[in-house]
């Protein structure tokens, strides 16, 4: 990966996250599938909602990890 305007690392990083979310949410659908008794076939046929979902969960945590930069930022400039 070349240094752009994010740099290699970062881009590293943020793949990382979403492939945790994506291990997450195919984690719940697991999850979901053996409480209720569903088909195993669930987690092909439903995969795109899967994807959807840790695509959700991604952006629900950077905007998370976005608030709180915002927050100790505006702590640090006032001391």
């Amino acid at each position: 990966m070349k240094d752009t305007l994010l740099t290699a690392r970062r881009k590293k990083t943020e793949i990382y996250t979403w492939l945790v979310c994506l291990a997450i949410a195919i984690g719940i659908n697991v999850y979901a599938i053996i409480t209720y008794n569903a088909s195993f076939m669930e987690l092909i046929t439903s995969f795109f909602y899967v994807l959807a979902f840790s695509v959700a969960l991604y952006l629900a945590w950077s905007i998370l990890r976005i608030g709180l930069y915002l927050i100790t930022r505006l702590f640090k400039r006032k001391h």
